[in-house]
C-alpha cells in the first residue's frame, strides 16, 4: 500500500488546482498506483461547477451578476450536477489508483461519504447519508458534495464539506439541481460558533486515511525517513 503524499494548496483558483490534479493523475497512471496524493485546498475566486450531469438553467444568476460578485463559471468532468465552492469550504481532492484491493467506484464515492460523516462524528455532529443521493446531511441541510471522475482507474476530484458559516452563494444555484431541496449546512452554522477550514482538515485527513485503507497521510514536503536514499 503506498502512502498518501498530503498536498496543502491554501487558496488557489479552480482551473490551477485542476492542472495540479491532471498533473498528478497522469503520473499515478504511469507508476501503477505506486503513489497516492491528496489534495486539500479551497477554491477562491469562487466557483460554480456543473458536474456531468449540470444543468445551465440550475444557475439561477445571470453572468453580470456572477461577474459582479467575483464567481467564475466551470464545467467539470466530476459526477453530478451543479454545486458551488468557495473560503469557507474544505475541498479535498484524492488522487489514487482504483482496483483491487480498493473496490468500485461506487464504493469509493460511499468511503468518501464515510470520512466525511466520521469527521462530522468528531465535532458532535451526526452526519447521514440518503437514498438515492450522493453527498452527506446534517440537522436539515446538506453539508458536503460528493462527485468524483475516473480515468484508466485513477481518481481525480472529491469532496467538499461546508465548513464556514457563509453559505450564501448556494442561492444563486439550485443545488444538486434538486428544486426545493433542504437547505445547505454548515459545521459553524450548526455548532453556533466558527469552525476554520484548517480545523475541520485536522479531522478529515486521519478520517480519509481510514476509510480509503492508508495508514498516514505525509506531507509532500517532508523529509524523507532515517536512512533513506536518493538511489
Amino acid at each position: 500500500m503506498p502512502e498518501l503524499i498530503l498536498h496543502n494548496l491554501s487558496r488557489i483558483a479552480y482551473q490551477a488546482a485542476l492542472d495540479i490534479q491532471r498533473d498528478l493523475v497522469a503520473r499515478v497512471q504511469a507508476d501503477g498506483g505506486q503513489t497516492a496524493h491528496l489534495l486539500l485546498l479551497e477554491h477562491d475566486p469562487p466557483v460554480i461547477t456543473l458536474g456531468r450531469r449540470g444543468q445551465i438553467e440550475h444557475i439561477l444568476a445571470d453572468r453580470a451578476r456572477l461577474d459582479a460578485l467575483g464567481i467564475e463559471v466551470h464545467r467539470s468532468h466530476r459526477g453530478g450536477q451543479v454545486t458551488v465552492h468557495a473560503p469557507g469550504q474544505l475541498v479535498a481532492y484524492p488522487i489514487l489508483r482504483l482496483g483491487p484491493g480498493r473496490g468500485t467506484v461506487s464504493g469509493y464515492v460511499r468511503a468518501l461519504e464515510q470520512a466525511v460523516i466520521d469527521v462530522l462524528g468528531r465535532f458532535g455532529l451526526e452526519g447521514r447519508r440518503r437514498d438515492g443521493t450522493v453527498g452527506v446531511w446534517a440537522g436539515e441541510g446538506k453539508i458536503a458534495s460528493v462527485g468524483v471522475a475516473v480515468e484508466r482507474w485513477v481518481t481525480y476530484h472529491g469532496l467538499a464539506i461546508n465548513v464556514g458559516p457563509d453559505t450564501a452563494a448556494f442561492d444563486l444555484i439550485v443545488p444538486c439541481g434538486q428544486s426545493g431541496a433542504a437547505a445547505v449546512a454548515s459545521i459553524s452554522q450548526l455548532l453556533g460558533r466558527e469552525v476554520t477550514v484548517a480545523r475541520a482538515a485536522e479531522e478529515l485527513v486521519p478520517s480519509l486515511c481510514q476509510a480509503l485503507g492508508f495508514d498516514r497521510a505525509v506531507p509532500a514536503d517532508a523529509p524523507p525517513p532515517p536512512g533513506a536514499t536518493d538511489d
